[in-house]
This record gives C-alpha cells, structure tokens and sequence, in this order.
C-alpha cells in the first residue's frame, strides 16, 4: 500500500533515511510513478515497486516467493493497505475483510522467517479507531455481516483484527526480537474516502479537507512505530499520535485474538 497516502508518506521518509524500501501495490502504473518519484525526490535509487494484489490470496503468495527470492533483508513490514468498499473476492472472502486482513495475515506469516532471521525487526499494522465498533464472529469469519451499513460494518470489523492480530502476533514472537504493532494514524484525508457512498461524499469531503490530517502528519505515528529506539517492550500494544493507548475492550480479548489467528489460518490455507 505504499503509491498514495499514508503508504507513500512513510516511505518516502524511510526513503530518505537511506532504507531499501520496496513498494508493494496492486496498480502498477500508480507504484511505478510512485517509486520513481520517491527516487527522485530522495536521491535514494533503493526504491522500488512490486505487485501485490491482496484481494488474491495467489498474488500474495507469488509476491511472497519473489520477494523471498530476490531480497535477502527484510527488516520492516508495514501492512498499510485498506478499502473501505464492499464487494467479494476471487477467494470468496468479503473484499474489506480480504484486503485489511486476510491478506496481510497471509504476507506476515509468508515473511515471518525472513523477519526472524533479520532480527530485531517489526510489523507495523496500521488500524483504525474504527475498531471500537467491529464485531468479530469466528464462526463467520470473512463473510459480510447482514444489515444495511454492511460495508461499514466490516470495515470496522476489518479493524478490529489488525489490533487483534499485532496482539495475537507479538504473544507468539516473544523471545524472537520481531516485534509488532497496531497504530491508528489519526483521521487522514486519503483516497480511502472514494469508497464512500455518494450521498455521503457532499459531506464527508468538505470535512476532510477542513479537518483532517494530511498524509504526511499520518503517516508520523507509523514511522515512529517503525523507527523509534526502546519500542521492544511495548510489543502488541496500539499506538495513536499520543503514544500507546489501550484499544476498545474486544481490542484487548486474548480470547477473541487466538480464535481470529486460528481462523484465519484456516481461511488463508496455513
């Protein structure tokens, strides 16, 4: 998720700060003009763009094995990626839930040795506020929930599971120096909001652009997860633009974290 928005404000910044960064995105033309502007504006020719398509389990597990194949280092995984549109997959599964989860779930599993082995490394998984109304139901796991707000619904739903899974993700590494994340960047003006329904967007667009962080100011509270020293102990917690807040009570369920691991294990093929 790294050609517009948040993504690619983080990235130009770890860019400039001399990291190889590769660039993973579903449009191609959007991440190739992304990487190269980034280069451009850094002077740092270690950017580069990838495909991956998280709606596809396939174009995550081929992204996998060539990154893999072709990068020896992996020292940072941000999982930025997010709709907030409804709609199913090719895998069947709900498109918001697919993309802010499923898929990143698959990527963090597919890369954790490489994580291992580059140690201390981190996974930064950007969440929402909007967790504080998700309402995961593991018998029913990556299908769209019923009701008339159904895709906002399992967005929020989506959310909940990026602060489940940093928790669930940072119990099992313990001991392994990869440490991981859950952060809510703030309310920002992204292209997130072209998913919405067009009688909101009349009132909705003003307010974004009145009110609402730039990408750049969103994209600080995932860099200082990224890059900050002595963040090893706080591992799993989620972190706002005011350090580390405690998320909504379902945010906090080990329970409820283990069940959304174990399903989505199952749902992914693991």
């Amino acid at each position: 998720g790294g050609s517009s928005g948040i993504g690619a404000a983080a990235a130009l910044e770890l860019a400039r700060c001399g990291a190889r960064v590769i660039l993973a995105t579903r449009n191609a033309r959007r991440g190739e003009a992304a990487a190269s502007r980034i280069r451009r504006e850094t002077g740092n020719n270690e950017v580069q763009f990838m495909h991956l398509d998280l709606a596809s389990l396939r174009s995550v597990r081929a992204f996998a094995s060539t990154f893999l194949r072709q990068e020896p280092h992996l020292h940072l995984l941000i999982n930025n990626a997010g709709v907030s549109a409804g709609g199913t997959t090719e895998d069947g599964f709900s498109l918001p839930f697919q993309v802010n989860h499923l898929g990143h779930f698959l990527l963090t599993q597919l890369l954790l040795e490489r994580l291992r082995s580059c140690a201390p490394s981190r996974v930064v998984i950007v969440a929402s506020s909007a967790h504080c109304a998700g309402r995961l139901r593991p018998e029913s796991l990556g299908r769209p929930p019923p009701g008339l707000f159904s895709a906002f619904q399992d967005y929020c739903d989506s959310k909940l599971a990026n602060v489940l899974h940093a928790r669930e993700l940072a119990t099992r590494e313990q001991g392994t120096q990869v440490t991981c994340y859950a952060v809510h960047p703030g309310f920002v003006n992204t292209s997130l909001f072209r998913h919405a329904p067009q009688w909101l967007k009349p009132l909705l667009l003003p307010l974004a652009w009145l009110l609402f962080l730039d990408a750049s100011e969103g994209a600080q509270v995932v860099l200082d997860c990224a890059t900050q020293d002595g963040l090893e102990p706080l591992s799993g917690r989620y972190f706002t633009h005011c350090g580390p807040r405690l998320p909504w009570l379902a945010g906090r369920d080990d329970r409820l974290a283990r069940a959304l691991w174990e399903g989505s294990e199952r749902l992914v093929g693991l």
